[in-house]
């Protein structure tokens, strides 16, 4: 796959995730390695083809498809600080996917290793001239990286292609209130003209933009409001998964079934903390949707 350029220093080399390459002084910084087996050396190919060589990694979290072969990139790895256990803990990357420990080979992007982590930053600092942007709610420390002089802000999991969202039903994060948030940000930056990148979909810009930022927000109100309605008859969590998935008709698989039921409790937790839905014991702890 070639890479796409995108400004005077920045490419983009396609897939999912999609790598961001800045040029700066003294080589190349990527953004997102990613995972496969043959990455780590497309990327250095394609860097080398620039004249150029890795100079070092920043990550937008820890994720295991988004860092998996960034110890086969001879580069330093840069992470947010709330990122840092999950790039470097294969348990703690399956405790935020799954859970808990997950079974042998049922995460879709299991990862057994561990990654080395050379140094964090905070939000707001400018690793090798990249802004580091706040836009957490799919993990902790989600980060998005503004290049202004290219117009661009890679924006990691913030957001998420039409197609992507189709596939699964849910989109995947662990507080809705932060991921409408870090939306409602990614819409200044649209408006503003910058082009958005996201890991997993393609980069849009200007009304192009606005109108996918816009399907990700809406899926996410949908999703409160379908759940209170759902909730009119208590039911566990498993079985609201199951009843959502089918009301976007997502094909139910066990991988994609445990995926959701993530996401779903972050939307549990906070209906429960705004009084909108109770808990009961009814055969198991059952959700229901209050009646005063």
């Amino acid at each position: 796959m070639a890479l796409r350029k995108l400004g005077d220093s920045a490419y983009l080399y396609p897939g999912s995730p999609s790598t961001l390459i800045r040029v700066v002084e003294g080589g190349a910084i990527i953004v997102d390695p990613g995972h496969g087996s043959g990455r780590h050396k497309d990327l250095r190919r394609e860097v080398r083809k620039l004249g150029l060589e890795i100079k070092a990694q920043l990550a937008t979290h820890g994720h295991a498809d988004h860092v998996a072969v960034a110890p086969r990139i001879n580069a330093p790895l840069f992470i947010h600080r709330f990122e840092f256990s999950i790039a470097e803990s294969p348990l703690n990357r399956e405790l935020l996917t799954f859970g808990s420990k997950a079974p042998e080979g049922f995460l879709a992007y299991q990862f057994p290793e561990e990654v080395k982590v050379h140094a964090v930053f905070e939000w707001g600092d400018e690793p090798f001239g990249l802004k580091a942007v706040k836009l957490n709610g799919h993990s902790p420390g989600m980060t998005g990286f503004l290049d202004e002089e290219n117009g661009i802000v890679y924006a990691g999991d913030a957001f998420f292609g039409e197609r992507v969202i189709e596939a699964v039903g849910l989109p995947y994060l662990v507080d809705p209130r932060l991921f409408r948030a870090s939306i409602k940000e990614l819409h200044n930056y649209a408006e503003k003209g910058f082009l958005l990148i996201p890991s997993h979909g393609k980069a849009v810009k200007d009304g192009e933009a606005l109108e996918l930022l816009d399907f990700n927000l809406n899926r996410v109100e949908e999703m409160e409001n379908l759940i209170i309605e759902l909730l009119k008859n208590p039911m566990g969590l498993d079985e609201l998964a199951f009843k959502i998935m089918g009301h976007y008709g997502v094909e139910v698989t066990p991988q994609k079934l445990a995926l959701n039921l993530v996401p779903l409790r972050a939307f549990i937790a906070q209906l429960y903390n705004e009084g909108k839905i109770e808990a009961l014991i009814e055969d198991g702890l059952k959700w229901r949707a209050r009646r005063d």
